[in-house]
């Protein structure tokens, strides 16, 4: 519904082919295998399970699934399975989406069909990613960002994000009771994540300040949504910010949210640079002109996955698991058939090398995945942006490794050895000095 309204995606452009992943899995599953991935982080569509939301099982579509988790798992890649990344079934929609006050009730029905599904062969589950971003951008900021777009006041915007917290805690309470493997259970928020532009005492403590921060206007921050699922209640921060917008609820709806969490997923992308203000308060800092950027002109900040995670890490007291990080660029197949994609190498060389500091540094971080392995339909950006490792023809599905996927392999076949060797060939690193030792490895997923 929401691709079908004029001018709101980039060109016109539509999800309905995309990179066809549907029918072409098993080809990218191996295409996965080939670069080495050792875990991947899919997706359910929620109407393409259930169409009306609840009741009948639409057959062919989970069957999908299931057959994309038994061709992982033959080629040794681990599944790590998100319920909900933003398709609401349109009958829901119909009735009131996030903001009816039922919806909890309607995702733990269809994560019980899931779990019940798959969860013989799966252990690893996240329910709901970004939160910020389906609410805070699809029903606060709209029109014309995300899905359903609308542009309500903020006392509906809060009375949603509430319920999106709630069907988050009751779907963590169906997995838990119903899952056949032992579950591994985490969410996957926006990191909102900030750096000190100088590496003072005081802007140290001012970016960890700031990201506690919550801004009256908007819903894009930390603690509104990461404490009532891990510490059981909202910041006071945020509730006198938000004030009296806050929508009232019962005590025993954190008894819902607050579940316990073996993870906290976070995608983090870039960072805001950080000072101390003259009145003590944080404040962001202005960075240079002509400052790197990507296609999406995010800043490149790979401070990021340093201190996004230590955030993160110091305040819920749980595994960090980096759940997604990548660049936007504007890959094309060059005249000697390859995808010379440098940038992506430099901006992942960047931003794994603080993830390597971060875990010396004693951060838990369980894992990492790059955003994404093929280029793909991004919304309301439409096909303007590539994300991939792998570069995709949309009008011939034709795959293409980009020259990333490769130097990518080598640091997985390394474990971020060979982020560190200095050589003129980097795939000799699996042969040189490996890293200064650190309390953990790199990751124990890249995927």
């Amino acid at each position: 519904m929401f691709t079908a309204a004029p001018g709101v995606i980039w060109e016109s452009g539509n999800g309905k082919v995309a990179c066809d992943h549907y029918h072409r899995y098993k080809e990218d599953v191996a295409l996965m295998s080939e670069i080495g991935l050792k875990a991947y982080r899919l997706s359910i569509n929620w109407p393409r399970i259930l169409p009306a939301g609840t009741g009948a099982v639409n057959k062919p579509g989970i069957d999908f699934y299931d057959r994309l988790i038994d061709e992982l798992l033959a080629k040794g890649i681990e599944p790590w399975v998100t319920l909900y990344h933003w398709e609401l079934p349109y009958e829901l929609f119909l009735r009131g989406g996030w903001l009816n006050p039922e919806i909890p009730e309607w995702f733990a029905e269809y994560t019980a069909v899931v779990v019940d599904k798959l969860s013989d062969r799966v252990s690893r589950w996240m329910t709901i990613n970004e939160p910020q971003c389906f609410i805070g951008m699809g029903y606060l900021k709209g029109p014309g960002i995300h899905a359903p777009g609308f542009k309500l006041d903020m006392p509906e915007a809060l009375r949603a994000a509430h319920h999106a917290l709630l069907a988050h805690g009751r779907s963590v309470q169906t997995i838990r009771s119903r899952a056949k493997l032992k579950p591994i259970v985490g969410w996957a928020p926006v990191g909102e994540s900030r750096y000190p532009v100088t590496d003072t005492p005081a802007n140290r403590a001012a970016t960890m300040r700031g990201m506690a921060d919550v801004y009256h206007d908007n819903m894009w921050n930390n603690v509104w949504w990461g404490d009532p699922v891990i510490l059981g209640h909202y910041p006071e921060e945020g509730l006198r910010v938000y004030g009296k917008n806050v929508p009232k609820f019962k005590d025993s709806d954190m008894d819902v949210i607050r579940q316990p969490l073996d993870f906290y997923g976070c995608n983090i992308y870039a960072a805001v640079p950080i000072e101390e203000g003259p009145d003590g308060n944080p404040r962001a800092a202005t960075l240079p002109a002509g400052f790197r950027h990507t296609h999406f002109t995010w800043r490149v900040t790979p401070e990021a996955l340093y201190w996004g995670p230590k955030f993160l890490s110091e305040r819920y007291k749980i595994p960090v698991v980096i759940t997604e990080n990548g660049m936007s660029g504007c890959d094309w197949v060059a005249l000697d058939g390859s995808v010379h994609d440098a940038s992506r190498i430099d901006f992942l060389h960047r931003y794994l090398l603080s993830v390597h500091q971060a875990i010396a540094d004693g951060v838990r971080i369980d894992g990492y995945f790059h955003w994404s392995i093929l280029d793909n339909f991004e919304w309301a950006e439409g096909y303007k942006h590539r994300f991939g490792l792998i570069h995709v023809d949309y009008e011939t599905q034709k795959r293409t490794l980009k020259d990333s996927a490769f130097w990518y392999r080598e640091v997985i076949k390394t474990n971020g050895a060979s982020l560190l060797f200095k050589g003129k060939h980097p795939e000799d690193a699996s042969t040189a000095a490996q890293p200064r030792k650190s309390k953990r490895e790199l990751a124990t997923v890249l995927g």
